[in-house]
């Protein structure tokens, strides 16, 4: 069961909607091998706004997750891709079908 997750959301610069895209997708092999990261889900909220949600069995793996290889690429590649910084927010998950 899943209890614990995160909620990312970013703002692509100007023209470098694309580049997020394909940073999202890129993303998704780290992630297959990250086993307590049970769900991700790299998601498009608007024009240029885009996310990131995955899910936990428990704060350990949602730890692991934020000092693995993923959140490194996020926050390097921040700079040139963000019109801010990302916003994390780390969620309680209450009711899940997987």
């Amino acid at each position: 069961m899943v209890k614990f997750a995160l909620l990312v959301r970013f703002e692509a610069k100007p023209g470098l909607e694309t580049d997020v895209e394909a940073f999202l997708k890129n993303a998704l092999p780290l992630v297959q091998a990250e086993p307590a990261t049970v769900a991700w889900f790299g998601i498009r909220l608007g024009a240029s706004t885009f996310g990131i949600f995955d899910a936990f069995p428990d704060e350990a793996g949602r730890q692991a997750h934020l000092s693995g290889k993923v959140a490194a690429a996020l926050m390097e590649k921040a700079p040139e891709l963000f019109a801010q910084p990302p916003i994390i927010e780390q969620v309680e998950i209450l009711a899940a079908k997987l």
